[in-house]
This record gives C-alpha cells, sequence and structure tokens, in this order.
C-alpha cells in the first residue's frame, strides 16, 4: 500500500527481492500537470508494468463516503490471503480490519526515529527544527497515529545542504532496504513498545507557512528554506513583487557585524547586495539569500537573479 515516489522504490525492492507480492493498494490517478490530466501514481506505474494486481478505492471505510469500494477492497484483502502487508506513505486512514487482515500485520515504513516526528511530515519538520540526524523505523501499525511497536530501525544523519528533497530521496533508499531486510524476519519479531518520552507530531505542511517571518532567526529561517525545498518554498515579498527563496545561509558573525551594523537593522532590511548573495537582517543574525526565483521564472543563482533586481540597500521585505 502506498502512493508517493518513495512507495514506489520499496515496491521495486520487494519485487526485486522475489517476494510474490499478492495486490497492490495506491490512491486513485489524480489530475496533474500543466494539462491536469489524470495521472497514475509512481507505484501504479510499477505495478502495471510488471502485471501486478492494482487496487485504487477513495477510502477503506466500510460505512464511509465509498462503502461499494471499502468492500470490494475488503473481499480482494480477504482472496489475496496476504502474509503481511507493507505501508509506505499510503495516504488513506487504515480501519482495523485492514490491519487485522494479513497473517503477520500490517508493516510500516516511518521516514523518521520514532517516536520523534509521528505524522505527516516527518522529514520537513526534522530539517526545520535542526535536527542533526533522523533515521527510518519499520513499525507494526496500530489504530493509533505511527504509535505501533518498532521492529527495525536506522539512523542517517541530517548534512547541512540537505532539503527535504534529497533527504526524503536517501531516506527512501534506506526505508527500501529495511523492509526487505525486515520480511526476512516474519514470525520471529522482537517488537519494541515506543517510549512514551519524546514524542513530537511532524503536522502536514500548509502553505501558509510558506511566508518569511523575518523577525525569526537567520538560523530558522536558513533551516525552513531547505525544509521547505521542493514544497511549498518560502516566499519573501518586497516592492510588491513576490519572490521564493530555495537557498540561503546564516552570514558568519563576523561579516554580519560589518554589515551594516546588521544586529540594529529592521528584521527584513536588505543590507547588502552582490553576486554572492542578498545579505537581509533578521530576528537575529543576518540571511543571506543565494538562489530566487521570480513568479513565472525558473530558479536562479543569485548572480543572474541581481541583474534584474529592483531592491535597494535599506529596502524592507514585508512580513
Amino acid at each position: 500500500m502506498g502512493s508517493a515516489e518513495s512507495s514506489a522504490i520499496a515496491l521495486a525492492a520487494l519485487h526485486a527481492a522475489g517476494h510474490e507480492i499478492v495486490g497492490v493498494f495506491t490512491q486513485p490517478d489524480r489530475p496533474a500537470g500543466r494539462g491536469m490530466k489524470l495521472q497514475a501514481s509512481a507505484v501504479k506505474q510499477f505495478a502495471l508494468a510488471h502485471n501486478l494486481p492494482v487496487v485504487q478505492p477513495h477510502s477503506l471505510k466500510l460505512d464511509g463516503k465509498y462503502p461499494e469500494e471499502a468492500a470490494a477492497a475488503q473481499a480482494f484483502i480477504a482472496q489475496a490471503q496476504a502474509d503481511v502487508m507493507v505501508v509506505a506513505a499510503y495516504g488513506l486512514i487504515l480501519p482495523q480490519w485492514v490491519l487485522d487482515a494479513p497473517k503477520h500485520g500490517c508493516l510500516n515504513i516511518h521516514a523518521s526515529l520514532l517516536p520523534r516526528w509521528r505524522g505527516a511530515a516527518p522529514i520537513h519538520r526534522a530539517i526545520e527544527a535542526g535536527d542533526a540526524q533522523t533515521g527510518v523505523t519499520i513499525m507494526q501499525m496500530d489504530a493509533g497515529l505511527d504509535t505501533g511497536d518498532m521492529l527495525l530501525e536506522e539512523t542517517l544523519p541530517i548534512l547541512m545542504q540537505d532539503t527535504t528533497a534529497s533527504l526524503h530521496d536517501k531516506l527512501a533508499t534506506l526505508g527500501a532496504a529495511l523492509i526487505v531486510k525486515a520480511l526476512t524476519q516474519v514470525g520471529h519479531f522482537k517488537p519494541v513498545a515506543q517510549p512514551t518520552e519524546g514524542v513530537t507530531y511532524a503536522h502536514k505542511i500548509e502553505k501558509a507557512e510558506a511566508a518569511i517571518d523575518w523577525t525569526l532567526s537567520a538560523q530558522q529561517l536558513s533551516q525552513r528554506i531547505r525544509a521547505f525545498d521542493p514544497f511549498p518554498g518560502m516566499t519573501a515579498q518586497m516592492a510588491g513583487e513576490m519572490v521564493k527563496v530555495w537557498q540561503a545561509h546564516v552570514l558568519a558573525d563576523a561579516l554580519a557585524d560589518e554589515t551594516a551594523h546588521a544586529s540594529d537593522a529592521k528584521p527584513g532590511t536588505l543590507l547588502a547586495i552582490d553576486e554572492s548573495g542578498l545579505q537581509v537582517a533578521c530576528g537575529a543574525g543576518v540571511l543571506c539569500l543565494t538562489q530566487l526565483q521570480k513568479p513565472g521564472g525558473k530558479r536562479q543563482a543569485v548572480a543572474d537573479f541581481v541583474r534584474h533586481f529592483k531592491g535597494t540597500v535599506g529596502d524592507v521585505f514585508q512580513s
């Protein structure tokens, strides 16, 4: 069960390892691209290419909005008699009847070191919080939100240049390898209950979070910019024009002190403009913006962006 790119990587790994895949569940095709044509998930595309049966219910709740689809899914699962169900970024809530259906239950590939960052956006929130490491947990699913017992766990460092996009790819590869390893232990699992301390929730990313709040520290904003790449991107507004900021770094203290007494400047004030970056005062410290995008344009290195940038030193970005 999966709908994301990372889910397809896990499915490919399970297929390559020789497991008999008796069914593939993925979300219904969605409109995508400029033409908004219906597009199959990467999971469905892999399944069809390898002659695996595909099921795409809108819901698995038998008493929900799509009872006929849920009933058909229930019949399929009963007939399949799976030993294990692997769940990876599927996107639908699994009722208890689904959790109970496979002989050895449902195993989830979760992109964090549980119990830290339960929830929908663990990769984004780990980078945003400035975590030094993350990882993958293989979890025996229960009715709670990422509360099940842990079966396997492996850590991965978060590098200074990591974005959600780059970290997602590394964790997808790690998760695929770890679920293959987990399935070698089916029937011999040694589940470990999650600690009661250290629980955090990775709430879904909202578009409203994209606007840069310059009263935050340069360090916080640097982490957010990396966390919100590729979605939703961080936006800044000056002189009525909205620009997206894709890359930035905290200016070293010595340089920041030299930049127009930056610590005294109003947050959002443009302190310097050159081909190395746009230097902006923050609630604490100075942020140097190095990759930006104008509306309708492409991402640009700051050296190209400043050639057509109308801002001047002393201007203030709106928060």
